[in-house]
C-alpha cells in the first residue's frame, strides 16, 4: 500500500469514527450510548419537561452511565446467562409483543426491551453488592454505625436502624460507584450533550 492511500485510508477511517461518536453523548467500555437512546431515558423520565438545561442532561448523563456501568459488571459476573434471566426477559417480550402498542420493528420496541433487559440485570446485581450486604451482615452494619455515631443524634443503634441501614446501602453504592468509574473507561461526547440542549 502507497504511503498516500495509507494516509487517505487513516484519514478516512478517522473521520467514519468522529461522525460515529458525534451521535452518541457517551462511550462506556467502549460501547456506544446514541443521543436518541439517551433522549427517549431522559423524556420518558421527565415528563412534562419542555426546556432542558445542559447541566440538567450532564447530571442526568452521569446517573445513566453509573447505571450502564452496573449492566457491564452484572454482565461480567455472567448475570446474564443466569436461567431464571432470561426467562423473565423472554416472557416480557412475549407480554409485550401480544400488547400489539409497538411492533419489534421499530425503535421504541428495541429501546424498550433493552432497557428491561439492563434494568433486571442492574436490580440483580445491586441485590448481590449492595442491598442484601446492608441486610444480611448485621456485624458491618454495627461497624457503620460506630464509625459514624455522631450523624446520628446519640440516637441507639436499634432506634435508628432503619436509617443506618440506608445510610449503609448509599455507602456500599458510591464505593461501588468509584470502583467502576477506575475499573471502566467513560469517555463523555460534551459538545453532543450541548447540542442536544439547544434543540
Amino acid at each position: 500500500m502507497s504511503f498516500v492511500r495509507k494516509v487517505c485510508c487513516i484519514f478516512i477511517f478517522c473521520c467514519l469514527n468522529f461522525l460515529a461518536f458525534s451521535q452518541n453523548v457517551a462511550l462506556v467500555n467502549g460501547k456506544s450510548i446514541s443521543s436518541k437512546e439517551f433522549l427517549w431515558v431522559y423524556k420518558k423520565n421527565h415528563r412534562g419537561v419542555t426546556n432542558v438545561s445542559y447541566a440538567d442532561l450532564s447530571t442526568y448523563l452521569n446517573l445513566y452511565i453509573n447505571f450502564k456501568l452496573k449492566v457491564i459488571d452484572a454482565r461480567s459476573m455472567g448475570l446474564d446467562a443466569d436461567t431464571a434471566y432470561k426467562t423473565e426477559i423472554n416472557g416480557y417480550e412475549n407480554a409485550l409483543k401480544a400488547q400489539r402498542k409497538t411492533s419489534p420493528k421499530d425503535i421504541e420496541y428495541a429501546f424498550i426491551m433493552n432497557e428491561y433487559r439492563e434494568g433486571v440485570l442492574m436490580f440483580n446485581i445491586s441485590e448481590k453488592k449492595v442491598w442484601s450486604k446492608a441486610w444480611d451482615d448485621e456485624n458491618k452494619l454495627r461497624e457503620f454505625y460506630n464509625a459514624n455515631a455522631s450523624n446520628y443524634a446519640n440516637k441507639g443503634f436499634d432506634e435508628i436502624r432503619g436509617q443506618v441501614i440506608a445510610d449503609y446501602q448509599q455507602n456500599l453504592e458510591n464505593d461501588w460507584i468509584k470502583l467502576l468509574r477506575t475499573k471502566y473507561t467513560v469517555k463523555i461526547n460534551d459538545e453532543e450533550l450541548r447540542h442536544l440542549a439547544k434543540l
